[in-house]
């Protein structure tokens, strides 16, 4: 019997016999029910994955506080810390909050070197240039990400986000049906600033260097009142960004004897500048208890001019290189414009209601020429690429909460979401247009629906359980004749969850608790994997042969979507001055695994037969990991020790790919492990605080495919800063990032008939300093 078929029999069944054994318990232990004098319930909160009722925040006196609810002692101290620690303690699935103290405290002017410190996150690209966020080391899309709640939209990145901008985020290791299934790996929820009742300002300006390159940037954030029930938060943040990039590769062919009999060593320097706007607001109206109306534009605007210079160096080679220096001259511009909007109302004591909706639109220009020349000096390649891409979508959505019967919390709800990308592209190589039989245009249009119904459910003062069911529909289609796609899948994601706390020897709960989820995600193709039109290597132009390690790249309309059964157990223990630490190990079968895989085809766009990289669905996969986080202060060992606050996490994983032999057969781009060990410190007696965080991942090595081999090297990382507290309005910091740098290399092998080809990239890494001024008015 495989592991697949035992997780359907026993684990899916199990979900559903704990949350009817606690019941049944419930009902005939009456010594596990709360006194008839104890406090009843409070109601829920807001979804794990969505921002807490803004109006809690906004007028924390219109209604009177909740009483805790059974097995969740009132906490006396209410402070940030502990807060986060309660909420994190009383969500259904396993939720991490990482607050705005946190997001500020190293100066970061990238989200994604915020997000590379955070629990079970990893990021791609190069120290100090970080790439776009993974959880458990698994990239390509098993991540899902949001923002305030709600999908990103097409063609938009988080890391255009300054931390500036951002309250606070959440990571949720295992979906539910209220978040989402699209969430293999997990969610991460990015929380964009809030309104607050109080009047206040925020001014931050600072300056980062690079390599004797600066880029300044300033942020600007405004709360208010709007009349007795509204408030309000505008937030503008700009930013000049100056850096060089270089990039060396060396390509090497073997023969079957083992001998060399190609080797060339290419190498480029990138000078990008670029200028950066990022606008968000919150405007919200409180309409009664409970109730309330809210609005949130946002919009972004980027513009880049990049230049570069290379040069080909070619030591072996029958034939001559194919050229000796090149430069490219690109420019490149984007907008993003969307709003999102909410409704809260109650229809009585024990019912509400939560209408949302969404809409925008995002766009690109990109033009470049890129020219190659011979020893000589003489031009023996010109290309011209120009493109614009236009990307609209709008998103309603309505959810149904009731409270019923002892402690239950039954939600139901709809999400439905249309799409449209409309693309123009034209490339000119050495004055003959490429892909004519493609045409010039692309239009796709997605489609998805999904349906959710949920229970949260607290049986006795030790147990917490959430079950769920979601279905989910998307539909992609294209009518063009040149590029035709028609690509429909839908998928059923039954999700449990439970909670048990421990009691403590006087009988009391404890803080200790366990959790156990039992999950179904899935991940859908995402839309460029899903349209065929191709990308062709300049290096080897049509319309003759390419190599390997030079493949042209195209999508695959016939995809399926990936789906995954997983279960998640974690032991979370909260310290008695707000420090928490946890372990969490969890597992995942996936079925019909998407990876890009490299091979020989006959194309209609070349005379001779060229290799090609399309995502295919490879068969199943499998990964186990067990993940390490902690937050706390020493003094909560001993008292004796220097109040040094520590943050640690570290993550161990591994994978199998089952249609590619071992060994070495792991899920792309997961490492073995990573880690992050972080502390600060408050110096007594003066206004100065330090700190420092080290991020450590160990090379590894991975076998893409039958015949393609992969080699990472080692990444670390080391940030430390200094921060001046001039007034309590006003303060300095100083930031050094990626300090010691230490290179990215990867290097890709691949076996071909006649012996091997591999290219070995390498990306440069450099330290940055940064220095900031906040002032609160």
């Amino acid at each position: 019997m495989t592991a697949r078929t035992l997780f359907h029999r026993r684990a899916l069944p199990l979900a559903v016999a704990l949350a009817c054994s606690a019941q049944l318990a419930s009902a005939q232990a009456p010594s596990a029910q709360p006194p008839k004098d104890a406090p009843k319930e409070a109601p829920k909160s807001a979804p794990p994955a969505t921002t807490p009722p803004p109006a809690a925040r906004a007028a924390p006196t219109a209604a009177p506080a909740a009483k805790p609810g059974p097995g969740k002692p009132e906490q006396i101290e209410v402070t940030g810390t502990r807060s986060v620690n309660s909420e994190r303690r009383d969500a259904s699935a396993s939720k991490i909050i990482i607050t705005r103290d946190d997001i500020e405290q190293y100066g970061d002017s990238n989200l994604g070197d915020v997000m590379r410190r955070l629990p079970g996150v990893t990021t791609g690209g190069r120290p100090g240039r970080p790439g776009p966020p993974r959880m458990r080391g698994m990239g390509g899309g098993f991540t899902q990400i949001l923002i305030n709640g709600e999908r990103i939209p097409p063609g938009f990145s988080i890391e255009q986000i300054t931390p500036d901008m951002v309250e606070r985020i959440e990571i949720l290791r295992a979906p539910t049906a209220e978040t989402g299934a699209r969430a293999i790996a997990g969610t991460i929820n990015v929380i964009l600033r809030e309104a607050l009742r109080q009047r206040a300002n925020d001014i931050r300006g600072g300056v980062l260097n690079e390599r004797g390159k600066l880029s300044p940037e300033i942020s600007v954030s405004r709360n208010d009142k709007i009349g007795e029930t509204g408030t309000y938060n505008v937030s503008i943040s700009s930013r000049l960004q100056d850096q060089l990039t270089d990039n060396e590769s060396r390509t090497i062919y073997r023969n079957l004897a083992g001998n060399v009999t190609l080797d060339q060593n290419a190498t480029s320097r990138q000078d990008e500048d670029r200028k950066g706007l990022f606008l968000t607001s919150r405007f919200q109206w409180r309409l009664g208890p409970g109730e309330q109306f809210s609005f949130q534009p946002f919009y972004v605007n980027n513009k880049s001019n990049n230049f570069s210079e290379g040069r080909l160096n070619q030591t072996i080679g029958s034939t001559p290189a194919q050229y000796a220096t090149s430069r490219t001259d690109s420019d490149f511009a984007f907008n993003v414009a969307r709003f999102m909007t909410m409704l809260n109302k109650r229809l009585d004591e024990s019912t509400t209601y939560e209408l949302r909706g969404g809409g925008g639109q995002f766009s690109s220009q990109r033009n470049s020429l890129t020219e190659q020349f011979n020893t000589a000096g003489a031009r023996t390649l010109t290309q011209y690429s120009e493109g614009d891409a236009k990307d609209r979508s709008f998103n309603i959505a309505g959810k149904i909460n009731r409270r019923w019967g002892e402690g239950h919390n039954f939600a139901t709800g709809f999400e439905w979401e249309q799409a449209k990308r409309t693309e123009n592209a034209i490339t000119v190589l050495n004055g003959v247009r490429q892909l004519a039989d493609f045409g010039e245009g692309l239009d796709v249009k997605t489609k998805r629906q999904a349906f959710f119904i949920q229970d949260e459910w607290d049986p006795s003062p030790k147990v917490s359980t959430s079950a769920g069911l979601r279905w989910e529909g998307i539909e992609t289609t294209s009518d063009l004749a040149a590029n035709p796609v028609k690509n429909k899948s839908s998928v059923w994601s039954p999700l449990a969850h439970m909670v048990y706390r421990f009691s403590e020897a006087n009988g009391q709960i404890g803080r200790d608790q366990v959790r156990v989820s039992l999950t179904q995600s899935y991940r859908p193709p995402s839309t460029q994997d899903l349209v065929s039109r191709p990308q062709l290597n300049t290096l080897f132009p049509v319309p003759g042969p390419n190599t390997t390690v030079s493949a042209d790249r195209a999508g695959n309309p016939n995809l399926k979507p990936e789906t995954a059964h997983g279960i998640d157990i974690a032991y979370e223990n909260y310290l008695d001055k707000g420090g928490v630490v946890s372990v969490n190990l969890f597992h995942r079968e996936i079925k019909n695994l998407i990876r890009t895989v490299t091979e020989l085809e006959t194309v209609s766009w070349a005379t001779s037969p060229r290799y090609v990289a399309r995502p295919q669905n490879l068969g199943g996969a499998k990964t186990t990991g067990l993940e390490f986080d902690a937050k706390f202060s020493l003094i909560e060992i001993d008292a004796a020790l220097p109040a040094v606050n520590v943050k640690a996490n570290a993550s161990f994983y591994a994978s199998k790919v089952e249609d590619v032999p071992g060994p070495n057969n792991r899920i792309a781009d997961q490492g073995k492990m990573n880690l992050n060990l972080g502390a600060d410190y408050k110096i007594r007696g003066t206004p100065l605080s330090v700190g420092a965080n080290v991020s450590y991942t160990p090379g590894y090595d991975l076998r893409v495919e039958r015949d393609q081999f992969q080699t990472n090297n080692t990444k670390r990382q080391a940030d430390a800063y200094v921060l001046w507290n001039i007034t309590s309005g006003a303060r300095l910091r100083f930031t050094l990032s990626n300090i010691s740098p230490k290179n990215s290399e990867t290097t890709n092998l691949y076996v071909v008939p006649d012996g091997t080809q591999s290219i070995t990239s390498t990306g440069k890494s450099y330290m940055a300093g940064a220095l900031r001024f906040e002032m609160k008015l």
